[in-house]
């Protein structure tokens, strides 16, 4: 992998990182809209017990190649970026201008939903039925009521690993997931604890947390490869109707209809969406449209540029 190229991953992994941090946008719809989300699914899953073969046969050079190293090490570097900048950066965008930045991922998704659909080389009634089912399963998951947290160790693991499954999926954000786990107000104030401070209880929280995620994307992601190598017709459907139905987390203009305190903080258990015209704060709406304008924009050069690679 040249220099260019290194960037480019980087670049890519940094965008599905600052993604992952914001409830109700999935990395892996950021890493399907450019182009290496098989690529990823395909590189995680060549970790195993294969390796040691791997390893005997042609040494660290070999298993390096094996598992596509440069392009994960730059996506990891990205991701890491990403999610940094997301937990400083992107939530006090958030804080101060939500209708803008939901706005942007809105219409990102809505046009990453169109060009997936497109990619479905033949339909059916099967296909159909998943893109329904996608849909369903999505805005059900968007409509449930977050739970209280637990910040049990065993509970940080399965948070890990279901999270992570999630930020593979397009469409499911994993930082919804948490939240809907009630994860979300203790994993996120733990890696800026530990990021701040260095403190033992947030790196304790933070290392069993990350344990979960590569025990979650390791089972998770083979499973993913399975589906695309033989049915991947079908699922584009089924993950295309899961960012379609996330749509309804991220729409603009949203009023909380329902409240409570958790881990000693206010937090919206559950939100409903209005029109610009009724919103409480300033509604912003020349820079969500300025907003929705860009993601368009975003996938269509994204999507040319995935298409040129491959001609």
């Amino acid at each position: 992998m040249n220099k260019v190229n290194f960037v480019s991953t980087a670049l890519k992994g940094m965008a599905m990182g600052m993604a992952e941090v914001i409830p109700g946008v999935s990395g892996g719809t950021i890493a399907f809209i450019t182009g290496i989300y098989e690529r990823l699914l395909a590189s995680i899953s060549s970790f195993g017990s294969n390796l040691v073969g791997t390893f005997k046969s042609g040494g660290l050079k070999a298993v390096w190649e094996a598992i596509d190293g440069n392009f994960l090490l730059a996506l990891l570097c990205g991701m890491f970026v990403g999610i940094v900048s997301g937990v400083f950066g992107i939530t006090w965008l958030l804080d101060n201008y939500p209708p803008v930045v939901w706005g942007f991922f809105f219409a990102l998704i809505i046009a990453s939903s169109i060009y997936m659909i497109r990619m479905v080389e033949s339909w059916n009634i099967l296909s159909g039925v998943l893109l329904v089912i996608g849909i369903a399963v999505a805005y059900g998951i968007t409509v449930l009521a977050p739970s209280a947290g637990n910040e049990a160790l065993w509970f940080v693991f399965l948070s890990g690993c279901i999270a992570i499954s999630a930020l593979i999926l397009p469409g499911i954000s994993g930082s919804f997931i948490l939240l809907l786990l009630g994860m979300y107000t203790i994993v996120i104030p733990a890696v800026k604890d530990m990021l701040k401070t260095f403190s033992t209880d947030s790196l304790l929280i933070v290392a069993v947390f990350g344990l979960g995620c590569i025990t979650g994307v390791m089972v998770f992601s083979r499973l993913l490869t399975f589906v695309f190598k033989n049915f991947k017709d079908h699922t584009i459907a089924i993950l295309t109707g899961f960012m379609i139905g996330s749509l309804n987390k991220i729409w603009p203009w949203r009023v909380c209809v329902d409240e409570a305190v958790v881990n000693g903080k206010i937090k919206c258990l559950k939100e409903q969406n209005i029109m610009a015209s009724a919103y409480e704060s300033e509604p912003y709406v020349v820079g969500v449209v300025l907003a929705m304008i860009l993601g368009v924009v975003l996938v269509w050069f994204l999507a040319k540029t995935d298409k040129s690679k491959t001609q």
